[in-house]
């Protein structure tokens, strides 16, 4: 089932709506900090103090794979960010059916989509998922976790024994329950501490990304 005829209960009310075209996202109607919509306030992640200091290049023993799910584009200026310093390769988790932009209807897909366990359909794929030992993995918090495209993603791949490095933006609500879920679907995999951005820090947070790659042993 594809979004387009996606018809969403609520309550007594049938909301159906209708995206045209299959090509990929168009965000002209959401400003570069409406990308989150978390509404949980189980803040996970700790601000981390900005530094200076520039870090290493990461060892060449790790391959790494920085793989993410975005909107409005915040997240994927983190995932350029962490990709700058660590090197490896990075992928963009698209879905067959685009969100629509304008930000208020987002919000109730999105909404929807978590509440009946809607897993969207995604028009990439990773080819060899097998030869990456570290993933990291970034997205919005969507309604205080990772939206249901990333769920897809984590379930159309074999985990086992990587290591598992999320980041997320968001507009107060840090990484909620993102991490915990990423454990329940990926639970033979090492789970590094998280970084949480806020929307509209990306822009400056280089010195962030850097601190906490080197905290987690990602960069020296």
């Amino acid at each position: 089932m594809d979004r387009r005829e996606f018809i969403v209960k609520s309550g007594k009310t049938l909301i159906t709506y209708s995206i045209l075209g299959t090509g990929l996202l168009s965000l002209t109607g959401c400003s570069s900090n409406e990308e989150t919509m978390d509404t949980s306030t189980e803040g996970t992640a700790k601000e981390l103090p900005e530094s200076a200091s520039k870090e290493q290049p990461l060892s060449e023993t790790k391959k790494i794979l920085v793989a993410y799910f975005t909107h409005s584009g915040n997240t994927r200026e983190i995932a350029n960010q962490i990709h700058e310093s660590t090197g490896g390769d990075i992928f963009e988790i698209q879905t067959v059916d685009p969100y629509p932009g304008d930000y208020d209807k987002v919000v109730e897909i999105a909404k929807q989509e978590q509440k009946l366990a809607y897993r969207p359909a995604l028009n990439t794929k990773v080819e060899t998922m097998d030869s990456y030992n570290t993933v990291f993995i970034g997205y919005p918090n969507w309604w205080g976790t990772i939206p249901m495209a990333v769920f897809t993603f984590l379930e159309g791949y074999d985990f086992s024994g990587k290591t598992i490095v999320p980041f997320c933006t968001h507009e107060g609500s840090l990484l909620g329950r993102s991490v915990t879920d990423i454990a329940k679907l990926c639970p033979q995999s090492t789970l590094l501490d998280g970084l949480a951005v806020r929307g509209k820090d990306v822009k400056k947070a280089q010195n962030k990304v850097s601190q906490w790659l080197r905290e987690i042993g990602m960069t020296e």
